[in-house]
């Protein structure tokens, strides 16, 4: 991969007697300005008249693209969590930074990763991400933050998972919570993931939740689709996993170390039989089955090289700038479904006609295609 030229910004720590120049910043609600937990206790402690004033101001749409640009943390953080913002104040203003920063996206390499809950891909970025940082590479891990919804319980809040690039001055690491979102993604991320690009950052990650046959909205927002296994864990090759691989660039049995190494070996033979049955998921390139472990660190690099040998193959064929093209023109009309609905949600008669619709249909004195039809066609009369 190309370094990109020009100065590399020297990130500083937000608190210097730590020592550590990048921390994991909490997913965003609707009103959530992007501080740390530790801020937040910080500010808890303070009275409630001083909680009542802003926390901090209000960055202007040029402050935002000219601190992203110069890769401030805590501005690409705000700028992110403006992004995420559902507040419809927010929209605009985040549309307006996206569209200055877009000139400078494009230059990093996408990778997706996904596997089962318990597969250790949290473990696994971290060791990838660290030998990357260590080859002076910028990594920004996107973690899909499986929270509830009820409690806020956060899984990936536990920084522990992700201890060497959460120390490293050259990483980013920013859990999301998914929402119970399509695939575990959350609905920003390809945007998120366009802000990372912009402040300069040349590997992006992005980890999922689970794995699924809705895993395809993964694959439709980055270059390389990585399938973390693990060897072991019951039927090999049991069909609900089959739609997945065929989305993969790679399958990789994880926890290849210790006594799991023959196991692990040997599941890789049989997925890289089963590979040989399946289209391949990016043309030009065949998937392959690795082994490496997150705990040694064994195989890690093999599978770096695999993934810039896909990088090189797939530019001197066209392939990935086509795919890149592609993905932008799907998101284009994903986009343009979203607004639709939203548009439909927020229009007053809809509102007041839709729950009549609704106990219609739990009656069973209409179908729900017939209802449907009425009420999209109140909307078109407008």
């Amino acid at each position: 991969m190309k370094k990109k030229k020009g100065k590399r910004p020297e990130w500083a720590p937000r608190n210097p007697e730590d020592g550590f120049a990048s921390e994991i910043v909490e997913g965003v609600s609707a009103q959530h300005d992007g501080l740390s937990r530790q801020s937040e206790r910080e500010i808890g402690e303070h009275s409630r008249s001083e909680m009542a004033a802003p926390r901090r101001k209000e960055l202007t749409i040029e402050q935002h693209v000219e601190g992203v640009l110069e890769g401030d943390r805590s501005v690409l953080a705000q700028t992110i969590t403006l992004i995420e913002s559902n507040a419809l104040e927010h929209q605009d203003k985040a549309q307006a930074v996206l569209q200055a920063l877009l000139p400078h996206t494009g230059n990093s390499i996408r990778v997706g990763i996904t596997g089962v809950p318990g597969v250790g891909k949290s473990t696994f970025i971290d060791m990838l991400g660290a030998k990357l940082t260590r080859r002076n590479l910028d990594v920004a891990v996107l973690a899909e933050d499986p929270r509830s919804s009820v409690s806020g319980g956060s899984i990936l809040g536990d920084k522990t998972r992700m201890q060497n690039l959460v120390g490293d001055s050259h990483a980013f690491v920013r859990p999301s919570p998914s929402r119970g979102t399509l695939g575990g993604v959350a609905r920003k991320s390809r945007e998120t993931m366009l802000v990372c690009e912009a402040a300069g950052f040349d590997v992006i990650f992005v980890e999922t939740v689970g794995v699924g046959q809705n895993e395809i909205t993964v694959r439709s927002m980055v270059d390389f689709f990585l399938l973390l296994m693990i060897a072991g864990a019951g039927d090999e090759l049991q069909g609900i996993k089959r739609g997945v691989m065929e989305l993969a660039d790679a399958v990789v049995i994880n926890k290849a170390d210790g006594e799991n190494t023959v196991h692990a070996e040997a599941a890789r033979g049989e997925y890289e039989r089963a590979l040989h049955y399946l289209l391949p998921a990016t043309e030009g390139w065949q998937t392959q089955a690795l082994t490496c472990s997150s705990l040694t660190g064994d195989g890690i690099d093999a599978l770096w090289d695999k993934i810039l040998e896909f990088e090189a193959t797939t530019k001197k064929s066209g392939i990935f700038e086509s795919r890149r093209e592609d993905q932008a023109t799907a998101w284009f009309h994903d986009m343009i479904t979203e607004y639709l609905r939203t548009m439909f949600m927020r229009d007053e008669q809809i509102k007041d006609m839709l729950p009549i619709l609704e106990k219609q249909i739990r009656r069973g004195t209409v179908s729900a295609t017939q209802a449907a039809r009425q009420i999209v066609s109140l909307f078109d009369k407008k």
